[in-house]
């Protein structure tokens, strides 16, 4: 999964990485929306993902060949019950953070607390923000030593597959240590 706030770039990553055409349900933004999604930091925005985007990937060369399904998540706070069903049988996800509007973060890293998911914070450097160092984010996040936090830019696929990497290991990490019985870690797919 590919999580994050309203315009932190999800369609964008999952667009950048997939080797077919992304599935995406962008639509328009609308007079209508203007109560509830505030565009602060983000004013050129125009559309907004209403459902998911869907794309995969390969990795043949990796030291076990993987296929990755991605699902870029809606950023708005009212799409959180969908979630649930996107995060069924996820290994883990990415929390696509925008540090211009870092309160939006709260909620997909409280989420994937929540139901005990790996998840990995990779920070989109726009254009024009102010470049944070991983750790100040991670100490504004409040997130444990254990969940990386890497810098990317959502247009490069090269940056988003090496953040798929780094989750897709941190996952199988979190996975061994749970087999061994040193920490405790469930998946939607162990319920």
């Amino acid at each position: 999964m590919i999580a994050g706030g309203f315009g932190a770039g999800k369609t964008t990553a999952v667009g950048a990485v997939s080797e077919i055409t992304p599935l995406s349900t962008e639509e328009y933004l609308t007079e209508a929306s203007t109560d509830v999604d505030s565009l602060a930091g983000i004013e050129a925005k125009t559309t907004t993902t209403v459902a998911f985007d869907f794309g995969r990937l390969s990795l043949p060369d990796a030291p076990t060949p993987l296929e990755l399904f991605l699902f870029g998540t809606p950023g708005q706070d009212r799409f959180v019950d969908l979630w649930y069903d996107l995060s069924r049988g996820a290994v883990g996800a990415i929390v696509l953070v925008d540090t211009r509007r870092l309160e939006s973060s709260f909620t997909p890293v409280g989420f994937f607390e929540d139901i005990h998911l790996p998840f990995v914070v990779a920070v989109n450097q726009f254009d024009g923000a102010y470049r944070y160092h991983p750790e100040q984010v991670r100490t504004a996040l409040e997130l444990p030593t254990s969940v990386p936090v890497v810098t990317c830019d959502a247009r490069d696929p090269n940056h988003v597959a090496g953040v798929l990497l780094t989750l897709v290991d941190h996952a199988v990490n979190n996975a061994a240590i749970s087999r061994d019985g040193h920490a405790p870690y469930t998946t939607l797919q162990d319920a």
